[in-house]
């Protein structure tokens, strides 16, 4: 059972021993510390946050707790009840809110839940402001309201509504397009809030949505991240259906994968290229992913004549070099698209609506499409972490191993070879090693990645 604390949220198991797991009494704690800070940054008389959640056991629980921790400090609440993470980063700017908090732990299986806390922009919490709350919560100290000062709580339960709407008003959703196609689809949501909004983002689509595991209960039927492995079910059933496609996302609906008409996987790192290329074609630009992302869009983005650029992985990261470098899209190769014409964060609701809005202008079949991209291999590997594994001395002993080969170490190692690559980092969410590779055959990349993997257990000693 795990607690991390970390500058990206709060993240652990549901259950066990306070501050050794996400107990009641963590939740508290770390939603007062997170309601000191607004207080400290905005400065002002009245005080707003929004608060959503995805759809997990442990949700309704987590949230009220949450909430009424806030209204005791004299917080005003919007509650957004069962919704997605990306709705909830709109409906803080929406809102003209001073912050707002997501329960969820996005891929991690249903023991697992968080506090993913933004800024007033609906933005995840840069470094500086994360390091700010964890020392909040450990120093203990927080002043809450008088009686006649305590908080409210606003339910208002049409922010997914209002998200798809802010969706179809964007000039490169072509909204008619796509209704002429008469596209259906598959949904895969793994019984969480992507199963209330993908369908409903579909219909206003003039899509045909087939729901699969769409019942918003948190019973999760399977492993919730969007990969291969997982995704059985929604692979026979797109060829059962004679569907145009299917669609997965992760709990929260910022992890975005497809399959193609022939139950097969488009590849969770082509979700951005392929929005990329559309996006590029009709808005020339730069593009940025995390360095566990995939060659393929900087194919894409020089094939248009933007300039790629790699970042530190983590959203707040992505966020923050895109603005530096103007990037007209971007994210992460996990399937996270990031279109700051709408709002900068990972949103799994646009990006299915650039890449429909492609398919309908391209009129080919989703396997077609996936054939005019450079054919890259990844493999994405992990070691479980013990007390006796020092993680800096490895990675140090991984980069002096592989010094003659191209290094970045912005965020743990990047060993760059001529024909593949391997990221060696520390995991910002799990108790892990992360051992990400990319090259020309799955065979190379496994191949790579099992090797890497057996060098870092003799370093270590295990």
């Amino acid at each position: 059972m795990t607690l991390i604390k970390s500058i990206s949220g709060i993240r652990g198991t549901i259950g066990g021993i306070q501050g050794e797991n996400l107990t009641p009494i963590d939740a508290v704690k770390y939603a007062a510390a997170y309601g000191s800070w607004v207080k400290q940054q905005r400065n002002k008389e009245n005080y707003k946050v929004v608060v959503g959640r995805d759809a997990r056991i442990s949700g309704e629980i987590m949230q009220q707790l949450v909430m009424n921790t806030l209204v005791g400090m004299g917080i005003t609440v919007i509650d957004l009840n069962l919704s997605t993470t990306p709705t909830v980063e709109m409906a803080v700017a929406m809102e003209h809110a001073d912050g707002g908090i997501i329960l969820t732990a996005s891929h991690n299986p249903k023991q697992w839940n968080a506090l993913k806390l933004l800024n007033n922009k609906g933005e995840f919490l840069n470094a500086e402001a994360g390091q700010q709350i964890l020392d909040i919560a450990e120093k203990g100290i927080i002043e809450f309201a008088e009686v006649d000062n305590l908080g409210e709580i606003h339910k208002n339960d049409a922010y997914i509504d209002l998200h798809i709407d802010e969706i179809l008003n964007l000039p490169l959703v072509k909204a008619d397009a796509i209704k002429r196609c008469k596209f259906k689809v598959v949904v895969d949501a793994v019984n969480s809030t992507g199963g209330i909004a993908v369908p409903l983002l579909l219909e206003a689509l003039g899509v045909e949505p087939v729901k699969l595991h769409c019942t918003p209960n948190g019973e999760f039927p399977h492993n919730p991240e969007p990969l291969k492995e997982h995704l059985g079910d929604l692979m026979k059933r797109v060829v059962k259906e004679r569907a145009d496609f299917g669609i997965a996302v992760d709990p929260d609906v910022d992890r975005l994968a497809f399959v193609d008409e022939k139950g097969e996987m488009f590849g969770e790192e082509y979700t951005l290229v392929v929005v990329a290329d559309y996006v590029l074609q009709n808005t020339p630009g730069n593009t940025l992913s995390n360095m566990s992302s995939s060659r393929a869009l900087r194919d894409v983005t020089e094939k248009h004549g933007g300039t790629y650029t790699a970042s530190a992985v983590g959203e707040v990261n992505v966020v923050e070099k895109m603005k530096e470098t103007n990037a007209v899209i971007g994210g992460e190769g996990n399937g996270g698209i990031i279109y700051p014409e709408l709002h900068y964060g990972r949103d799994s609701l646009v990006g299915i609506a650039l890449f429909l809005s492609f398919l309908a202008e391209e009129k080919i079949a989703v396997s077609e499409l996936r054939k005019r991209y450079t054919a890259y291999f990844m493999s994405k590997k992990k070691i479980e972490l013990t007390p006796q594994l020092d993680v800096d001395a490895i990675l140090k002993a991984m980069e002096a191993k592989y010094s003659s080969e191209e290094i970045n170490t912005i965020d743990g190692v990047k060993i760059d070879f001529s024909e593949n690559w391997v990221h060696l980092r520390k995991s910002n969410t799990e108790p892990i090693i992360r051992i990400y590779t990319e090259a020309k055959s799955q065979e190379e990349a496994d191949a790579l990645a099992d090797r890497i993997i057996g060098e870092i257990k003799a370093v270590a000693g295990v």
